[in-house]
């Protein structure tokens, strides 16, 4: 019997790159898809608010951000990696357990982490976007693609997501209310 070795396949440049490229689009893929997941539970939460508007409009933009993603993915040929859709949806489920023992669904505390779970998420899309812009000047197939478009929507919702977050640090840590009404668009503004 012949014994196999422990070392790894060797792969050309080319096939190691194409490889970490399909691992880092497919783990942005499911960072998506934990962050609408968490979206659409502070939609319910806070059906009745002047941040259900807010919520639902973020929710709006990621869901496009992930829609550009699987098409640049499907140009690329870059399958979805299920067992990373699979590992993405128990991340969020942990997340979402770990919130849920800090603090009530409508508690200051739960908020403001969450508001900083999904700053997490769109700073890692910003890197997305940028290192793809970056590396399309040395790799023509990813070439043709709106970074730029990207990175700005992406900027956008940080600086609006922002505003939010600090809002509820106020109302967490200092115990005042959030000023953010429905026609108030300081959630617009940086």
């Amino acid at each position: 019997m012949r014994q196999q070795s422990s070392r790894p396949v060797e792969r050309s440049s080319s096939e190691r790159s194409d490889a970490y490229l399909a691992t880092y689009l497919n783990d942005h893929l499911m960072g998506s898809l934990a962050a609408l997941e968490l979206l659409q539970q502070l939609r319910e939460v806070y059906a009745k608010t002047a941040l259900a508007d807010f919520f639902t409009e973020l929710h709006e933009e990621i869901s496009s951000d992930r829609e550009d993603l699987r098409a640049l993915m499907k140009r690329l040929g870059v399958t979805e990696s299920y067992p990373r859709k699979l590992s993405g949806w128990l991340a969020s489920k942990a997340t979402e357990l770990k919130l849920r023992v800090d603090d009530s669904a409508t508690g200051a505390l739960r908020l403001i982490e969450s508001l900083e779970v999904l700053g997490l998420g769109i700073h890692g899309k910003l890197a997305l976007w940028s290192a793809l812009r970056t590396t399309a000047d040395f790799s023509p197939r990813l070439q043709g693609f709106d970074y730029e478009r990207l990175l700005r929507r992406a900027d956008d919702q940080r600086w609006r997501l922002e505003v939010v977050r600090l809002e509820a640090a106020k109302a967490a840590f200092a115990g005042t209310q959030m000023m953010l009404r429905p026609d108030d668009d300081a959630s617009r503004r940086r």
